[in-house]
């Protein structure tokens, strides 16, 4: 993950630069002092996120998200300052948080876990491969090559062809391959409306590759499986869906 701290005050950059230090140890830092320097930093580095203090003389933090606003995939923002009476303005301006100085470790901590959610169209382009469109793809362009999510180690990606099954817990999505499991961003009906006939719904929580199905298995207590090549995860069919499950498996 690439970061950049923009705040006038250089102890509050040290202090922002300490916490991502042990918060996120693989992330590549940089600072700026200004909204002016912090415009040619995000133009060289190309930042995921910015920690974004508001108050600034010359372009303040409000003036520079606008700025970054005009992007076609702008960084995530999470502001940092002592003046709450921006906030709302601040939140308008795609911000993942808004956090008073002193920023505390466990509040800065949740703010990159949501950062790291909610940039799923930054890490995407990341992550993403220039394919042909395939048969199933969506009307709005291309399907991702790629799945991607923004871990302790960076951003982590996973090759949608290596996809065995999408298992959702909670409000997460877990991608399951033969060599990695993966957690990510997205819910299984964005998945579901974006891979069209690559998966299969076989439960409200669970996606299954069809080119990945080696067999349907029933169970003495009359509970279907969906039996999957190079993985362990057997995802349970609901009797909702059985019935489309093999009509769509028979028709290939």
């Amino acid at each position: 993950m690439k970061i950049l701290v923009v705040d006038d005050e250089q102890l509050a950059r040290e202090r922002l630069l300490r916490l991502l230090h042990r918060l996120q140890p693989a992330a590549n830092c940089w600072q700026a002092a200004s909204g002016e320097q912090a415009l040619v930093l995000v133009e060289r580095h190309q930042p995921d996120l910015l920690l974004l203090d508001v108050r600034m003389p010359g372009m303040s933090g409000i003036d520079l998200a606008a700025r970054l606003d005009e992007q076609a995939q702008p960084p995530a923002v999470i502001f940092c300052t002592a003046f709450d009476q921006y906030a709302l303005e601040a939140l308008q301006h795609q911000a993942v948080a808004y956090l008073i100085k002193p920023v505390r470790e466990a509040e800065l901590a949740r703010a990159l876990a949501v950062a790291g959610r909610v940039n799923r169209v930054q890490l995407a382009s990341l992550a993403a491969v220039a394919a042909p469109q395939e048969a199933g793809e969506h009307a709005s362009g291309a399907s991702r090559t790629h799945l991607a999510s923004q871990t302790h180690r960076g951003v982590e990606t996973m090759p949608v062809s290596d996809v065995r099954c999408l298992l959702a817990e909670q409000k997460y999505v877990t991608a399951c391959s033969p060599t990695a499991q993966l957690l990510i961003p997205d819910t299984l009906k964005e998945l579901e409306q974006e891979y069209g006939e690559r998966f299969v719904r076989v439960h409200r929580n669970a996606l299954v590759a069809r080119a990945h199905i080696v067999r349907l298995q029933r169970e003495e207590d009359g509970t279907w499986y969906v039996v999957l090549d190079g993985v362990e995860q057997r995802p349970a069919i609901s009797r909702r869906h059985l019935a489309e499950v093999k009509q769509r498996l028979v028709a290939g």
